[in-house]
């Protein structure tokens, strides 16, 4: 067996898993106009069951925050709960656990996917390094109108009523999604949180909106089932902090005190903006399992284990093209890299026809 520690059972919180790979969140567009899961999607995430969890992908709490094209799923509605349903049981019939990974868009939403309704974020800042994709085309990303602290108050109820729809739809836990330069990412870092008030100026009132849709989560599923995903350093999105590690160290802190299952920690930047090691600061505030993301190879993966540094490790853009990532990594069987031009398209080409090479 290669890299035999990332096969060994751990606990996350109160969820054992037999095996330390896991499955990132990776958005592929597949839900259908009404961000209703589809039946596809079942055979998506059961054929990758094997990881020791499988966080799906970026699923809306609150109706009308659309960010991607108009195909992401949502967890706001009955039509939505029931088609979960269908996905969650394919993954436990094959034997797997999967979180739903709760999300706003923020000011990365576009008014032409949500209805003529303007982007909402913690300051009036727009996204300036890219653009979306709309149904008129790509269009430049929006103006979004900042949010009042007596509307904050509705954002943290959206996410609990998406935890509580979450559980009713058979999931195993949720995980908030803090990271990437949406909603609770760009309240936490100071590159997009440019306000006063509670909620903005210091790292304590800056992650105040995170933690208190982590304490909404834990409050529906108790804190053995709750996980959290950060990206300090990540510039996707025109995102930036001038003390990500500071951040780090903050949230890690006030998470550790929760007692949550798990801290999801990217480490890196996708454009290679930002460089600093947000692990290790991580890893001393939170003492329960670390779970590390963006760029391990399986060898990388399994010294992080050893070492004690990381309880997983998330794989994600293999994970896109290797239903049978766990297998593959057991054998020593190189990967196959996916095609980038079908990962937002619809059908099964590039999402349910990679084929598995190994054998469970």
């Amino acid at each position: 067996m290669h890299h035999a520690s990332l096969f060994t059972p751990v606990t996350l919180g109160t969820l054992a898993l037999p095996n330390r790979i896991v499955m990132a969140s990776l958005t592929r567009c597949r839900a259908d106009a009404a961000h209703v899961p589809t039946d596809i999607m079942a055979t998506y995430y059961a054929q990758r069951a094997s990881a020791g969890l499988i966080v799906a992908e970026a699923t809306m709490v609150i109706e009308g925050n659309s960010a991607f094209g108009g195909r992401e799923p949502g967890i706001y509605s009955a039509a939505q709960v029931a088609a979960w349903k269908k996905v969650t049981d394919a993954v436990h019939a094959a034997g797997g656990k999967i979180f739903s990974q709760l999300w706003h868009g923020g000011r990365a939403c576009h008014s032409l996917l949500n209805g003529g309704a303007q982007p909402v974020a913690p300051s009036p800042l727009r996204i300036t390094n890219d653009e979306t994709h709309t149904p008129q085309g790509k269009k430049p990303y929006e103006i979004p109108r900042e949010l009042r602290d007596d509307e904050l108050p509705g954002i943290i109820a959206g996410f609990r009523h998406g935890a509580e729809n979450a559980k009713l739809a058979g999931f195993d836990g949720v995980e908030l999604h803090g990271a990437n330069g949406y909603l609770l990412d760009e309240f936490l870092r100071d590159g997009s949180n440019q306000r006063s008030g509670p909620y903005g100026g210091s790292i304590a009132n800056r992650a105040r909106l995170l933690l208190e849709a982590v304490d909404a989560a834990v409050s529906v599923w108790g804190a053995g089932r709750v996980g959290a995903r950060i990206s300090p350093l990540n510039s996707y999105n025109d995102m930036k902090d001038s003390d990500p590690v500071a951040i780090t160290s903050h949230v890690a802190t006030e998470l550790n005190r929760r007692g949550i299952a798990y801290l999801h920690v990217m480490r890196g930047d996708f454009f290679g903006l930002q460089k600093a090691d947000v692990v290790t600061p991580a890893r001393a505030a939170f003492k329960g399992a670390l779970i590390g993301n963006m760029g391990y190879s399986a060898a990388e993966a399994a010294q992080a284990v050893e070492a004690g540094t990381l309880a997983a490790v998330a794989f994600g853009h293999h994970y896109v093209s290797n239903p049978d990532l766990v297998a593959r990594v057991r054998t020593g069987t190189a990967f196959v890299e996916p095609d980038s031009k079908t990962f937002y398209s619809p059908g099964a080409r590039g999402y349910t026809d990679y084929p598995a090479a190994v054998a469970a």
